[in-house]
């Protein structure tokens, strides 16, 4: 994911709020970034709820109220096998929803998210903070860091705001170029929300009132090498900015610590990488010695904190065509994104506690 664009102008000066008190996450997971200034966001007829608790609680208890189970709200048999089977004749006869943009809401919940929780909460055990400064009632550009060596913390910024929001809203990520040359993968990005990053898409799904989400470093973040874990990139040209100036939606800055540990990138396979098409073929302290193996990520601690919306309602549409304005307003984003990951580090601690 990434962002695009640059304008000038002397924005207002959002203040940075201390990260709130930190909630703990229960469900669904996303998808990654390139490197592109745009942003996705949530998808028509998306399911609402609540989830709640405080770090460490519930993690054991199902995903939320009414969602202790993938299939029914009770846990008897004999209603699984039936909501199960339900749900395969709805498949089968083409009995579901799918959006202008391929999203499949009732897939993505039952089957990919559900897949991926357990990594969110008891891999990872993920903890949100902050997360009440995403509107859950109205289009939003959340903004965040990139970084892991594979595209991991955009699934679970996905489940975050899936599992752990009043609304449970769906965000619709925008993905790289690469992800959609690729048969499967492309695909499955498609059902569960994800789209191209591109000014159309994603000003298309700001205007919808749906939920988006953005990586303005893209491959340069996610590929960035274990010495300089947790210092951004440079945020682009600031496409995202214009975006949420176009669409009149609230900037949400977000921070996720957790993901720079999962794989060390401690060299580079760069002729290889080359030759396949790739950004880059890392290399850490397990891959590719231990072979599959070494793909397993490490366990880490993971947070993912909200700031505080930065405004852009105030500003006139025409404005997102203002390159000094854009300019000034994508560096502050990121500033605030800094902080942020500043104070999360340290709230964490080390990125191994006990795991047992």
């Amino acid at each position: 994911m990434s962002a695009r664009a640059g304008r000038a102008g002397e924005p207002h000066e959002a203040q940075v709020i201390p990260i709130s008190r930190a909630r703990a996450g229960h469900g669904p997971a996303g998808s990654g970034g390139d490197g592109t200034d745009t942003p996705g966001g949530p998808p028509d007829g998306a399911p609402g709820g609540t989830s709640g608790g405080t770090p460490g609680q519930g993690r054991d208890e199902g995903h939320g109220e009414g969602h202790g189970d993938p299939w029914t709200g009770d846990g008897r048999d004999d209603d699984r096998l039936a909501a199960f089977l339900a749900f395969l004749r709805r498949r089968l006869t083409g009995q579901y929803e799918v959006d202008e943009f391929g999203f499949d809401p009732e897939l993505t919940d039952k089957v990919l998210l559900e897949l991926i929780r357990p990594l969110y909460r008891h891999w990872f055990r993920v903890e949100t903070v902050g997360i009440e400064n995403v509107p859950g009632d109205c289009g939003a550009l959340i903004v965040a860091n990139h970084s892991g060596t594979i595209p991991v913390d955009a699934l679970m910024l996905q489940v975050a705001l899936h599992d752990d929001h009043p609304d449970r809203r769906p965000v619709r990520l925008l993905g790289a170029d690469l992800v959609y040359q690729l048969p499967l993968l492309g695909h499955l990005s498609r059902k569960t929300g994800h789209t191209l990053a591109c000014r159309q898409d994603a000003d298309r799904l700001l205007r919808k009132g749906e939920l988006v989400g953005v990586f303005p470093e893209g491959f340069k973040g996610v590929g960035k090498p274990f010495s300089e874990r947790y210092r951004l990139q440079r945020f682009g040209r600031g496409g995202f900015v214009a975006s949420a100036i176009r669409a009149g939606v609230p900037i949400v800055p977000c921070a996720i610590v957790g993901a720079e540990e999962i794989y060390p990138k401690i060299g580079d396979l760069r002729l290889l990488a080359r030759a396949l098409g790739l950004p880059y073929l890392p290399v850490t302290p397990l891959f590719p010695w231990l072979g599959p193996l070494g793909l397993v990520p490490l366990p880490s601690k993971w947070m993912i904190g909200f700031g505080e919306p930065i405004r852009t309602d105030e500003y006139d549409p025409a404005d997102a065509d203002d390159p000094m304005l854009v300019f000034n307003l994508t560096d502050h984003v990121r500033e605030v994104i800094q902080q942020q990951l500043d104070e999360l580090r340290l709230r964490r601690g080390h990125a191994f506690p006990p795991f047992f």
